[in-house]
């Protein structure tokens, strides 16, 4: 049992700073949804297809690239820089978007505010993995999880807020020329630059990250972090079993070293879970919410009954996994996770083939969405952020998380044609076989790594 005397106010301070990269994540992601109806018609791209499918998914450009960057920034730069750096494209795309009149100029800024979004989403939940002492690191890296949930609801809440509404029947041009069609739609993306130069400014005031300081040479530095941490022991201790697993690797560039075969089968291990994350199928959920609600009896403008539900089943969920994910541990929250999502999916699935409709499909919905709140959404990063050994931390975590957008984007686009193909019973089958595998592959090649430090961790992996 750990009987070491941590800093909890430090540490609990620079991970929810080092999380902020997770607020601005869910925010900037999903404002665009409530502006969506606004500056289509400001733009004149109702008509238009490709256009209105741009302006929404060039966001995800953005991210693929920031997630692909962020290996070179945080292995040449350390954890702390880049961190900054997101905080400042947020900043800018938060101003620029909700400033422009041209079209082009509008996916520039969300192309920004996407680079910003691989870079946080690679970078938080690794930093803090890198300052969490053992016991506790499950926690900490769930709240950059939290985060983002916080920043979701609060997008929807805020656009929601903003928006003032909209008679039924109301023409183009007339939601064009009211408030909404001219400003309130910018105000929408305004509002995230508070919390973004918030971030930018306290980026500022957070140490570097002590196992990269480690990996520079830069010792002193880091066992003065350590120490802030846990204390002078604590700092030794830590310092010993950083150097070793650093002894004898090569510690100038993380990209060379992860030609090792020893890492491999970790490199393997993060991209099959950072892909599994978004094909379990949860976006087809979210897909199919509008439907749902609907067909259980809601009416299509009752949105904050819509936000109330699932925001609540998000947040409540999210909040239990980080009470569970250093007492259960990982491994068994990542098999449920899979388990159930597979056992729900088959029931929508049959429950679609029979035309049900009503409050089961409804609480069918809402069991997966909190499923995965507790399981794969939180458990994943935690995992990506501390299976990688210290020399190749950085730039593995920027394959798994280029993997994961990339397996987002493809699941987006597959989503129309597959459920064109196979209907929604079919669709939510298919999800069911892909959940059913994934748990099959976690419980032959994921070990548990609760309460380990990232050493131990690294040394249980590659040996």
């Amino acid at each position: 049992m750990d009987k070491t005397k941590f800093n909890k106010q430090f540490i609990l301070g620079i991970t929810l700073v080092s999380a902020m990269g997770g607020l601005l994540f869910g925010y900037d992601w999903v404002v665009i949804g409530g502006a969506k109806p606004f500056y289509e018609r400001f733009f004149e791209i109702t008509q238009s297809p490709n256009l209105q499918g741009w302006a929404m998914s060039s966001a995800l450009i953005g991210c693929l690239f920031g997630a692909i960057i962020s290996g070179y920034l945080s292995d040449r730069f350390g954890r702390k820089i880049p961190l900054i750096g997101a905080a400042a494209l947020f900043t800018i795309a938060a101003l620029g978007t909700g400033a422009v009149n041209q079209f082009t100029l509008f996916v520039i800024f969300r192309l920004i505010g996407g680079l910003g979004i691989g870079l946080a989403s690679a970078l938080s939940p690794m930093y803090i993995a890198e300052i969490s002492p053992a016991s506790m690191r499950g926690r900490l890296v769930s709240v950059n999880q939290l985060t983002i949930v916080i920043g979701i609801l609060a997008a929807q809440i805020i656009n929601y807020l903003i928006a003032e509404k909209v008679p039924d029947g109301a023409s183009d041009q007339l939601i064009l020329q009211s408030w909404n069609g001219q400003t309130g739609w910018r105000w929408m993306f305004w509002a995230g630059t508070a919390p973004a130069l918030l971030f930018f400014i306290l980026a500022f005031l957070i140490p570097e990250s002590p196992r990269y300081l480690g990996k520079s040479g830069k010792w002193e530095a880091a066992i003065r972090i350590l120490e802030r941490i846990g204390g002078h022991a604590y700092a030794i201790e830590e310092k010993n079993n950083i150097a070793e697993t650093l002894s004898g690797t090569d510690t100038k560039s993380e990209w060379k070293a992860l030609s090792n075969k020893k890492v491999r089968p970790v490199l393997v291990l993060g991209i099959v879970l950072a892909i599994f994350q978004q094909w379990c199928g949860i976006n087809v959920i979210f897909n199919y919410a509008e439907e749902i609600f609907s067909s259980a009896g809601y009416s299509v403008n009752d949105i904050l009954f819509n936000i109330v539900i699932t925001g609540a089943v998000n947040l409540i969920f999210c909040l239990l996994a980080m009470r569970m994910v250093d007492s259960w541990g990982r491994r068994k929250l990542m098999l449920l996770g899979s388990a159930g999502l597979a056992i729900i999916y088959l029931l929508l699935g049959t429950s679609y083939f029979f035309e049900l409709k009503g409050l089961a499909i409804l609480m069918l919905v809402m069991f997966a969405i909190a499923t995965y709140s507790l399981t794969l959404a939180p458990i994943t990063w935690v995992i990506l952020s501390e299976i990688f050994p210290n020399n190749i931390r950085g730039a593995a975590m920027a394959i798994a998380t280029t993997a994961l957008w990339m397996a987002c984007f493809v699941l987006t686009y597959t989503f129309p044609i597959l459920n064109k193909l196979l209907n929604a019973s079919g669709t939510f089958w298919l999800y069911a076989f892909i959940c059913l595998t994934g748990f099959l592959f976690i419980l032959k090649k994921l070990p548990e790594t609760k309460g380990k430090s990232l050493e131990e961790i690294e040394i249980k992996l590659t040996h």
